[in-house]
């Protein structure tokens, strides 16, 4: 089973890499950009076959290493 998990930064906190894309992307011509965020992408293969506790099992891993909730979302799809 494999999990996908999309992590990004809360709305309110400041992303300097995202508004540093932003930025780079306006340098090149691309001006109709307004705002940039950046997140990450991690993807995981899991020995789990029910899918239920893989994604219980994954929004643990989140919780206590793959986000800092503090300042960051995450959400999990399961496949």
């Amino acid at each position: 089973m494999k999990a996908r998990v999309h992590v990004m930064l809360k709305d309110g906190v400041l992303d300097p890499q995202g508004e540093a894309v932003r930025h780079a992307l306006g340098t090149l011509g691309f001006d109709g950009v307004k705002g940039v965020r950046q997140g990450k992408v991690i993807e995981l293969d899991l020995a789990a076959t029910d899918k239920a506790a893989a994604e219980a099992e994954v929004k643990a891993m989140c919780e206590k290493l793959l986000a800092n909730t503090v300042i960051e979302k995450f959400s999990v799809e399961i496949a």
